[in-house]
Formats: structure tokens, C-alpha cells, sequence
């Protein structure tokens, strides 16, 4: 198969990018490097069955050049910087919702017919029911960057509907693992190199979270495509747990063998838009075969052994 991978020099993009080559694929990667690190590609560049190219999923032209011949695409390319949400509103419009539409545009130019789309368990906003199915009553909206995404949802399934696409939304969790470069672990961990006696928490750290490990999460998104075939799949992706905050701190000052003093910004909330509590139901998921291998433990500690091993990828971020 020949895939295009928007966002692929990303966290998730370019795990994905390894996996589908590793499997025999063809993978033309697509990612303009704002967020994305070219250092993740390092093992892609060296198959002749990957071609990248540098642009942005803006450049209309770009997109649909790129497109051409493909069998299926990837677009995990977002702006996920969803505290700074209410500070750069423009961005979530269109580097999530304008920027899935051209992909759509182009999907259609070229007459390719499946997406697969990494939405996020922020659509649900502060949902009611927990854990959130699928089918949960529609949500308010509480960030700029679930409400982007939900639309790009939107969009996606209006042209499975018009244009006979055939979609997979995942609706994630938070990710952890190998090339994670931004969230909680990753800013826990920066601060306590800078100083391993203090650590200021957003929040009361009351705030309760899941999480799933990379591995785990592409394994999910492989599967549902090999076995649910309707027009418009949409899956959350999580683990059937979750923890609070100050829990993954102690995981992670544990395995540091750090006892910090603590501070806290105060509320519920570290940002506006921080949804205190995410628990997704992911028992259609389940129902397909799919589990995770690795609980929210596991994943702090395997996405800590990452960025000890890799310290240069604490440089790339401010």
C-alpha cells in the first residue's frame, strides 16, 4: 500500500511513519517542520520506499501534488498546543479545521477514498457521562482546539456522506512514549533538571487524566482499519483507567528518586479549557480484539526512559 502521513516528522506521525514501513508499505511523509523534528525521520530517510516533502498542509497545491497515486491517508498534522489556545485562536482554525479540509480537497482531486483523522477526547468537552462513549450527548465545547477538531470531524463525515470517502476518527486520549516532545511528563521532567528540588504543577493536581502509550495506540489504529469496515468509523483510544495528576508525579519523582517541593497554580484547571476529568469509554474498541499492553504507569515510566536516554530532544522545545 501507498500511504501519505501528514504530520509526519511528529510524535505520533513519525512512529507511525517506522511502523508502516517496517510492514513493507510505501510512505510519503508530509510535514512542514514547525513542531515536527526532521532528527525523528532519521531511520525513514534511509528506505527507498519513503519520500518526504517539506510543506504545508496550507499550500493547497502542495497537499493535492503530494497526493497523487496514493491508496489511503494519515492526517495527524494539528496544532496541539491546546493551552495556548485563547492566545492564538486563528491557529486552531486553520491548522485543524482549514488545514482538513484542503487534505479532503485533495483526497477528492485525486480520487482517494480513505482517511484516517487523529481527533482528541477534548471534543467531549466536560462531558457528563463518564466514561464517554462515542455516542455521548453532544458536548459543549470548552477549548478552541477540541472545538477545531470536532469540526474537522464534521467535514470529514459530510464527505463520506457526499463524496462516498470512507473515514477512521480516533478520538486519543494524551499519547506517551518514544518522541513524546510536549505535555505533562515532558514539562514535570524539564523543570526538575533545572531544579530537582521544586516543581510547580498547573492546577491542584487533583485533575484527573488517562493516557495511552504510542504503541499501543498505533496498534489500535492498524487493527480497527483491518476490521471495522463501515463508512464512518469513530473510535476512542484510551486505556480503561485513569490518574490524577499528583499520581504520575509521584511515578515520576519515584523513578528519579527526587522528592521535590511542590507548588500549584491553584483551581481545578491549569489553563482554560483544561478539562478536569477525561475518561473515555473504549469498549467499541475493545469489542474489535484491540488492547492496550501497557497501563499509565508503565507509559510515564517508558516515556521518561525516552527522554533520559535522549536529551537532546529537551533542547528542541521551549
Amino acid at each position: 500500500m501507498r500511504y501519505l502521513i501528514t504530520g509526519c516528522a511528529g510524535f505520533i506521525g513519525s512512529n507511525l511513519t517506522d511502523k508502516l514501513l517496517q510492514a513493507g508499505h510505501e510512505v510519503i511523509g508530509y510535514d512542514n517542520l514547525s513542531t515536527g523534528l526532521i532528527e525523528f525521520l532519521k531511520e525513514a530517510i534511509q528506505s527507498p520506499r519513503f519520500t518526504f516533502i517539506h510543506a504545508d498542509v496550507m499550500d493547497r497545491e502542495a497537499i493535492s501534488k503530494a497526493m497523487k497515486g496514493v491508496d489511503a491517508v494519515f492526517h495527524l498534522a494539528a496544532n496541539a498546543n491546546v493551552r495556548y489556545g485563547t492566545q492564538y485562536p486563528h491557529k486552531d482554525l486553520e491548522q485543524n479545521t482549514i488545514a482538513t479540509f484542503h487534505v479532503l480537497e485533495a483526497m477528492r482531486a485525486n480520487q482517494v477514498r480513505k482517511i484516517v483523522f487523529a481527533s482528541t477526547g477534548s471534543i467531549y468537552g466536560e462531558a457528563a457521562i463518564i466514561p464517554t462513549p462515542e455516542n455521548a450527548p453532544f458536548p459543549v465545547q470548552t477549548s478552541l482546539y477540541g472545538a477545531s477538531k470536532l469540526a474537522a470531524e464534521g467535514l470529514i463525515q459530510a464527505f463520506c456522506e457526499g463524496f462516498g470517502f470512507q473515514s477512521y476518527i480516533f478520538r486519543f486520549v494524551s499519547i506517551l512514549g518514544e518522541r513524546y516532545t510536549h505535555g505533562h511528563v515532558f514539562d514535570f521532567y524539564k523543570q526538575l533538571l533545572s531544579d530537582p528540588t521544586k516543581l510547580h504543577i498547573l492546577g491542584n493536581g487533583s485533575q484527573r487524566k488517562s493516557y495511552l502509550y504510542i504503541q499501543d495506540c498505533l496498534d489500535a489504529i492498524l487493527w480497527a482499519m483491518e476490521n471495522a469496515q463501515d463508512k464512518i468509523n469513530i473510535f476512542n483510544l484510551g486505556t480503561n483507567e485513569y490518574c490524577e495528576v499528583n499520581h504520575s508525579i509521584g511515578w515520576i519523582c519515584d523513578h528519579l528518586n527526587l522528592s521535590p517541593e511542590k507548588t500549584y497554580a491553584g483551581g481545578e484547571r491549569g489553563w482554560i479549557g483544561d478539562n478536569p476529568f477525561i475518561f473515555l469509554d473504549c469498549s467499541r474498541m475493545r469489542k474489535l480484539g484491540w488492547k492496550p499492553k501497557l497501563d499509565i504507569r508503565e507509559s510515564v515510566i517508558q516515556t521518561l526512559r525516552y527522554l533520559t536516554s535522549n536529551p537532546w530532544v529537551l533542547d528542541q522545545r521551549v
